[in-house]
């Protein structure tokens, strides 16, 4: 903040009125030394006066104590004659231990940018803007460009403030392209501890990439594009080690071949934020493939065991068991095309890339049902298949509660599962989550969407709440 305490050229400023006041004091005490001293020594009132001068020196020295601690430590004027706010940057910030305005009352959170020249005094004069309108300077990056610089801050502003009053005060200061919307108490925590979080979710699991793609770096849609797609046709367009940054896209190269781009048209992208969604695919790139072990294991109330796991490309050759099993019928509701070809997507959904895949196996270990959790831009499908033989057992069920319990962890506003009128099944499972449902049909395709906004996630996995109603027995590993 060297800006804030220089002066433009960046030279300490120089208080000649303080150092004028001073030597006057000092001027005057000697007077008056000299004047008493010439007294007593051609007086017959020595003494008296001896003790008045020991007063006045007194009086002259308290004088200057009083006036040093007033104005001794007080920051430099800025060019426009008023004094800079302090801007406070240092430790992580605690939620629970955010400041309120000293003006007291109802307080909001906002996120807000702006652009700024690369010049001594900017950032001073953006701070001395938000305190003129009574704005906490919470916390604050800078994304250096070429001819300028990126300032990102979190604001604690008066309620009654509008966000329109905020960006016009930041403009007179010199900020542009300013973007400001609301934030919450998850967006008080700082930087580094935030990147830090998101590359251990990504180290654990490979689904989390992009879940922690759209943390870093806000509202955006995230989507995987594959090498080769699943029709005919060439795969993706190259994209080079490092990636590719185009203003509000960025692209770059997944690990197994193909490409991630990122989009978020309302805020261009930065080269810092650019660099830090690059490290996070590096991380995973250089990790590989992995799933969290665990797998719970449930008793139906006919008495027969499964196990509900995650589930990824190695477990293919057991998938296509199971379609093998399977009837057209069931696996023509789930694919909502021709049988022949289920087995082509099956490699593409049991892939950590595009999300998240549990499985349910028998004690012999053969996969009778897989729930699916889709990453489909920046929205959310749940896909269901249960052998025919295990079927009407609650397995369905079971699996869309934890997609859905995950899906709600993840942030996600909705989901939506794509069938048929007549998949009975699936409709009631999604009735039975107790969520509000919107549906759409077209051409004969049923779109149930579920909307978890309305209500937080829960901590615990659905099946823990159907213990009693079934009597299961359940065991963790």
């Amino acid at each position: 903040m060297s800006d804030v305490t220089r002066a433009k050229h960046g030279r300490p400023v120089h208080h000649w009125r303080r150092d004028v006041v001073e030597l006057a004091a000092v001027f005057t005490a000697v007077a008056v030394a000299d004047a008493v001293a010439n007294l007593i020594g051609h007086g017959p009132d020595g003494p008296v006066l001896l003790v008045i001068s020991s007063a006045a020196l007194a009086a002259t020295a308290g004088f200057h104590v009083w006036w040093a601690r007033r104005h001794g430590h007080a920051p430099p004027e800025t060019d426009t004659g008023t004094r800079p706010r302090s801007v406070a940057l240092a430790a992580p910030l605690d939620p629970s231990h955010a400041t309120v305005p000293s003006q007291g009352g109802a307080s909001t959170l906002w996120r807000m940018r702006t652009t700024v020249k690369d010049a001594p005094g900017s950032l001073a004069a953006l701070c001395t803007a938000l305190a003129g309108q009574r704005v906490d300077i919470l916390s604050l990056q800078t994304h250096p460009l070429g001819e300028g610089t990126v300032d990102e801050f979190l604001l604690r502003a008066p309620a009654e403030l509008p966000a329109a009053e905020i960006t016009r005060a930041v403009a007179q200061a010199g900020g542009t392209a300013t973007w400001i919307e609301r934030a919450d108490a998850h967006d008080l925590v700082d930087a580094p501890t935030r990147v830090l979080g998101l590359a251990t979710r990504t180290a654990l699991d490979a689904a989390e990439l992009p879940l922690a793609l759209r943390q870093l770096l806000g509202r955006c849609t995230i989507r995987s594009l594959p090498a080769r797609p699943l029709g005919q046709g060439r795969g993706a367009d190259v994209v080079p080690v490092e990636g590719v940054l185009e203003d509000t896209v960025m692209r770059l190269r997944a690990p197994e071949g193909g490409v991630i781009t990122v989009e978020r048209p309302y805020l261009p992208f930065t080269p810092t934020e650019f660099a830090r969604a690059r490290a996070l695919v590096e991380l995973d790139a250089r990790l590989g493939p992995r799933v969290p072990l665990g797998q719970d294991v449930l008793t139906l109330p006919e008495g027969n065991d499964i196990t509900v796991r995650r589930a990824d490309t190695g477990d293919l050759e057991a998938a296509k068991d199971m379609h093998e099993r399977c009837s057209p019928r069931t696996l023509s509701m789930r694919y909502h095309g021709p049988v022949k070809d289920a087995d082509r997507y099956l490699n593409h959904l049991l892939s950590p890339r595009f999300g998240r895949t549990l499985a349910v196996q028998t004690a012999s270990g053969r996969i009778v049902g897989l729930g699916h959790l889709l990453w489909d831009g920046d929205e959310t499908e749940v896909a269901l298949l249960v052998e025919d033989e295990w079927q009407r057992r609650g397995i369905g069920a079971e699996l869309l509660g934890r997609l859905v319990a995950m899906a709600a962890e993840a942030h996600c506003e909705s989901v939506y599962a794509v069938t048929q009128a007549s998949n009975t099944g699936m409709v009631a499972a999604m009735r039975g989550l107790g969520l509000p449902l919107d549906y759409q049909i077209e051409e004969g395709t049923l779109v149930i969407t579920a909307r978890l906004d309305t209500a937080p996630a829960t901590a615990r996995h659905p099946y823990e709440q159907h213990q009693d109603r079934h009597g299961e027995r359940i065991t963790r590993e």
